[in-house]
């Protein structure tokens, strides 16, 4: 059965509102309760992880030629005019479509999970990099301490390119509530520690990683059960944070590989 089209050709709908803040500001979800992705791919990961969008929105030529692939995924489709939908977008060339989806319940730490701790990342390329690899190699628990880059705004939401969907995400926690996870922390740091390859890495385990330019700050450190270091031979001082990342979360990946 063919699921009901609701046309709107108004820039000043309420929902039309509602959806420019929710593509083009880092914290608007949060007060909503509600977040936004835009494009095919996105929007098929979100149905991939068994997500149900409340709305799916579509300008008018992408519908008229796509519509009957995409007029179940959501309880309500919406048509703009192309123009329209290029106002929502928060991209330079808008994708012609996306789903609003519901945040997902606020849950407890998870003790056991593998997880990776992000302390004042505040890069959103950086998180969702982040967020990435460690959905790649099976880290399912992420925990943002406060002052991290927002992990539902539109911009990490594109660089995580779908792995939001398939993790447990903890933001704006404090750093008291690391006393929950019953794992080591594990912490990399330029100048101090074992190299990496060297080190046996407890499994599970919780990776801190840190401030692009402060990097963890101390009293992670002294937390910390495990300290490595990433050797560069080739004489940089330092890595870029979500570049480290994925060294040290591909040396203790969980699962099958």
């Amino acid at each position: 059965m063919t699921r009901t089209v609701h046309p709107i050709a108004s820039r000043d709908n309420p929902l039309l509102k509602e959806l420019r803040k929710l593509a083009q500001s880092n914290s608007a979800y949060r007060k909503t309760g509600r977040f936004w992705v835009e494009g095919d791919h996105l929007c098929s990961a979100a149905l991939q992880r068994g997500l149900r969008p409340s709305i799916a929105v579509f300008a008018q030529s992408f519908w008229a030629q796509h519509g009957a692939t995409w007029e179940h995924a959501a309880p309500k489709n919406v048509v703009v005019p192309d123009a329209l939908f290029s106002e929502i977008s928060g991209l330079e060339s808008p994708s012609q479509m996306g789903f609003v989806l519901d945040l997902p319940p606020t849950t407890a730490i998870a003790p056991a999970l593998a997880t990776v701790v992000l302390d004042r990342v505040q890069d959103a390329g950086n998180v969702g990099s982040i967020l990435r690899s460690a959905a790649a190699f099976g880290f399912k628990q992420i925990i943002a301490l406060q002052e991290t880059a927002a992990l539902w705004s539109p911009k990490v939401l594109r660089a995580g390119m779908g792995a939001h969907f398939g993790l447990l995400l903890h933001e704006g926690r404090l750093e008291a509530e690391l006393d929950a996870l019953k794992m080591p922390l594990v912490v990399t740091s330029s100048h101090v520690g074992q190299l990496i390859q060297e080190v046996r890495l407890p499994v599970p385990c919780a990776w801190v990683m840190g401030h692009e330019g402060q990097g963890v700050r101390p009293s992670l450190l002294e937390r910390a059960q495990v300290q490595v270091r990433i050797g560069q031979p080739g004489g940089e001082e330092s890595l870029n944070v979500a570049a480290a990342a994925a060294i040290c979360l591909h040396a203790s990946a969980v699962g099958t590989p």
